[in-house]
Order: C-alpha cells, then structure tokens, then sequence
C-alpha cells in the first residue's frame, strides 16, 4: 500500500511539473509570436477612419472593408479581406454621471497601462483564449468613453498583434 501511495504521490508531481512546464511554454510562444513579426506601418497604405458624432479617429489598413455603421454613428468595424474573423473596431459613448452611479464600490478603477501617440492616457487590454485573441483599447475623457478593438482567431493573433498595437497606438481624440 506504501508503494502505491508513492507511486500516486510521484505520477501527482510529474503531472504538476509537466502541466507548469507546458503552461510556461504556452505562454513564452504567445509572447514570442507577439514580437517575433516584423511590422512596417510604412508598408500598408492607410486610410483614417474619423466619427464626427464622438471625435475620434484611427487609421486602417486601406483595403479592409467596412461593416454598415450603426444608425446611431457611435463607430465602426473593418473586415480583413484575407480573413472575415479578422476585424478592427472603434466606437464612443457617453458615461453617466458619477451622481447616477449609487455603488461607487462596483465601479472597477484600473490603472492606465497605455497611452496613444497623442499623449492620451488609457487601460489597454490583450486576452487570448482557445477560440479568440483580442486587444481592446479604453480611453476616459471626462464624460466619454472611447474604444477600439482588434480581434482575430486565437491561433493567428500573433500575426496580428503588431498591427493591432500600432493602431491602437495612431487613435486620437479631438480636442474639444
């Protein structure tokens, strides 16, 4: 019985070592493929997308298309013309006051990780799970909200996510 407690003990230690090893692994080939393409923002030919509604802007690649914009003009999504899952998006909204707001302890506060080439501040934010990877930008302008979302299929995220930060990085506010 002592023998095959050990033997359990031993198989529960060489599963741990080698689920921590494969994690480990997982996530060094994500970061890998994260900076392992080279990207030249001078190489693609560029359009601006601009929201009159809201103020803001980004650049997208000039040969992805666009989706039909809402009816109430708060963004936009572009498609890939390589890949339909591949998309860019940007959209606004107004926040409610923080009098309207009765839990302020709900309210989550992150800190701002990111800031645009503007020199606007801002939560940015990567996830990839088994189906999709996504890089969502959140910007605060005392009553607005601005976002911006690049997403693609987890497995190809990586060859997307230099172009996704370089956009994120273009997204400007007009000074109002």
């Amino acid at each position: 019985m002592a023998t095959a407690n050990k033997t359990c003990s031993l198989g529960r230690r060489i599963y741990r070592f080698a689920a921590s090893v494969s994690g480990v692994i997982a996530l060094l080939i994500i970061l890998w493929g994260c900076t392992a393409n080279y990207f030249n923002a001078g190489a693609i030919a560029w359009k601006t997308y601009s929201n009159s509604r809201y103020g803001f802007e980004f650049p997208y690649p000039s040969n992805w298309t666009s989706l039909a914009a809402p009816a109430n003009d708060d963004g936009i999504a572009f498609l890939s013309p390589q890949d339909n899952s591949v998309e860019i998006r940007g959209w606004a909204s107004q926040q409610l006051p923080n009098s309207i707001v009765t839990d302020q302890e709900s309210v989550k506060k992150i800190k701002p990780n990111f800031q645009t080439a503007q020199g606007v501040s801002g939560v940015l934010v990567v996830e990839v799970d088994q189906r999709v990877g996504s890089m969502t930008l959140t910007l605060t302008q005392s009553q607005m909200k601005y976002y911006w979302q690049g997403r693609s299929k987890s497995h190809d995220f990586q060859d997307y996510y230099r172009l996704f930060y370089y956009i994120a990085q273009q997204y400007r506010i007009s000074k109002s």
